[in-house]
């Protein structure tokens, strides 16, 4: 009897905790989370431009935030922001939880597991947010930060080959990226708008920004599984390093700002997503 009665107990705080998550509160909030993480890829698509033209600044998400820093309402904007991304944080959490129980156990199993790695982007994002509005965070060292980590991790038992893995990771992640946006299998996630012209502009937003986006990737894991197999683990340097070592190539200037490009239409695809996403599924 005990035994039922703590199963019982288990499974209304389990519902308690589902209902809360669900709530019309934090789905908004978590919707706000798609803008906020669209913000930010607009900022590091215009900084790709930037460095495109021979300008300066860092490619990343930390350079993006201070960015939004540096704005009038700078402040303001990064605990906005990190409230949205830490709402999608947690929206994606529970969906990886408590969601997707009538789907076969493989199909479950997949989206439970993309729920959980949304949820770690942007709880990662959420946390950048919150070192920028809290004064720690810094725009100006991202290429060492990934470089010191790259070397401590290679100096760990196993650790050459975790990179290894996490870099072909990161470069097949890119790889399906660019797969969904070419398939547009992105609209399925969306309540697509009623008007034809509607429906092509966020169709274009979406091919061109996952593309994009999956270029990106694909380039920063080549980087991270490169630096770690030839122990060169300054060659290791994140999204930043990424775009760079992009530019650097024969019409390098050229592919990096047409992947800026890019990444604004993804940004601008996100923000468009705040509106449009199916957040029950």
């Amino acid at each position: 009897m005990k035994g039922t009665a703590i199963k019982r107990e288990l499974r209304q705080a389990a519902g308690a905790a589902e209902n809360a998550t669900n709530s019309r509160t934090l789905e908004l909030l978590a919707r706000a989370g798609f803008a906020a993480s669209g913000i930010l890829h607009l900022l590091v698509g215009a900084i790709a431009i930037r460095l495109a033209m021979g300008g300066t600044g860092n490619a990343d998400f930390s350079g993006a935030v201070a960015e939004l820093a540096s704005q009038p309402a700078g402040p303001f904007l990064l605990w906005a922001s990190f409230a949205a991304c830490a709402a999608l944080a947690l929206w994606q959490t529970s969906d990886a939880i408590f969601d997707y129980s009538r789907l076969p156990t493989k199909e479950k199993a997949g989206k439970k597991a993309k729920a959980a790695a949304q949820a770690l982007v942007f709880a990662g994002l959420a946390l950048t947010l919150m070192s920028f509005a809290r004064g720690t965070g810094s725009g100006g060292d991202n290429q060492q930060a990934a470089s010191d980590l790259t070397a401590s991790v290679m100096k760990a038992p196993g650790g050459v080959a975790l990179l290894v893995l996490l870099g072909v990771g990161i470069a097949v992640t890119g790889v399906v990226y660019g797969i969904r946006g070419l398939r547009k299998s992105f609209e399925k996630h969306l309540v697509m708008p009623a008007s034809s012209t509607a429906r092509t502009a966020v169709t274009v937003l979406g091919v061109a920004g996952y593309v994009a986006k999956g270029i990106v990737l694909l380039l920063t894991g080549l980087l991270i599984a490169i630096a770690a197999l030839q122990a060169h683990p300054e060659e290791s340097t994140g999204l930043d390093g990424g775009l760079r070592a992009l530019r650097d190539q024969p019409f390098g200037v050229y592919l990096l700002a047409a992947v800026g490009v890019g990444l604004i239409c993804y940004g601008v695809f996100m923000i468009v997503r705040a509106r449009l996403a199916k957040m029950n599924q």
